[in-house]
């Protein structure tokens, strides 16, 4: 069975988002955005609420920006093609190779986890992470964290007074300041 994954860049207070919305405080180093590249490879689709899938439209033209590193051209190349499913309420369509769920969050797991197919499940955002995690759907929590605190914002994990036992079952620095940890739910 395709695991179901929540992997997001945090600060060491926790959040993925600063109190204003922005990201500036998680702009990757060279190291950490090929890491991102690499993590992406394992995946067979990704799923987005609506705020996250529209800060990634950007990713769909970019590859017409001559300004383009060598790493931003590789990552084009990996999260384009990468299917999507965004969950929304208000959205009507989507680009690229993305799809608007159907169901719940659990019933397009459930959907996903029964098709043909290899790559693990990822869920990007807060909001649609905690309503996978409420419905105990997620099999690993992977953390960036970042070497800032940057005092409230959006959550990487939800306050929900529910206690989820971890396995540390891999940690590495990616750079002298940021490092990477990956927990799998203990079932």
């Amino acid at each position: 069975m395709r695991d179901v994954t929540y992997a997001m860049g945090i600060s060491l207070d926790g959040y993925i988002t600063g109190p204003d919305g922005g990201l500036d405080w998680s702009a990757p180093e060279e190291e950490v955005f090929r890491f991102w590249i690499d993590e992406t490879r394992k995946l067979g689709v990704h799923l987005l609420g609506r705020r996250l899938y529209e800060t990634m439209l950007y990713w769909e033209t970019a590859a017409d920006d001559p300004s383009l590193g060598d790493a931003e051209r590789e990552w084009v190349e990996v999260w384009n093609p990468l299917p999507k499913v965004v969950f929304s309420r208000t959205l009507t369509e989507v680009k690229g190779n993305a799809r608007l769920a159907t169901g719940s969050v659990a019933e397009e797991i459930a959907r996903l986890r029964k098709e043909p197919g290899d790559g693990e499940i990822a869920i990007g955002g807060a909001t649609l992470a905690a309503e996978a995690a409420a419905a105990d759907l997620i099999d690993e929590y992977r953390t960036v964290v970042h070497p800032v605190l940057v005092g409230g914002g959006t959550r990487y994990f939800p306050h929900d007074e529910r206690r989820v036992h971890l396995d540390l079952v891999e940690s590495r620095m990616l750079t002298p300041n940021v490092a990477y940890l990956r927990h799998r739910v203990r079932r």
